[in-house]
């Protein structure tokens, strides 16, 4: 079974700048892609960011130029977040895949203000 545990979220001016962190634990030799989702008040979850273990890494047009994923190792995935919009307010969730299927982390409120 995996977990996965987010950190780095929290409160930033625009403009500003937040790193996200996710580890993953427990049955992790299977990971493949991890990646960042965030679904903000009144719409659908989309997706931020992914990677996979090869280190190609897939964008949503809103962030590209201003965010940055990465892995540190097979079971962390950080994402840097330069530039922040109001927009950018939302929960990010982490996602991993693996041969089971995709996993969720709980989430993690990142709320950019004027």
């Amino acid at each position: 079974q995996l977990q996965l545990a987010e950190f780095g979220g929290g409160l930033v001016q625009a403009g500003g700048s937040l790193r996200l962190s996710c580890g993953a634990a427990g049955s992790i030799s299977g990971l493949n892609a991890m990646g960042w989702y965030r679904q903000a008040p009144g719409k659908q979850r989309e997706l931020v960011a992914k990677v996979t273990t090869e280190g190609d890494a897939t964008y949503a047009d809103s962030v590209k130029g201003r965010f940055t994923i990465s892995r540190d190792s097979a079971n962390w995935v950080f994402l840097q977040m330069n530039s922040l919009k109001l927009d950018d307010t939302a929960i990010y969730y982490c996602i991993a895949r693996d041969q089971y299927g995709v996993h969720w982390g709980q989430g993690t409120q990142v709320t950019v203000s004027s």
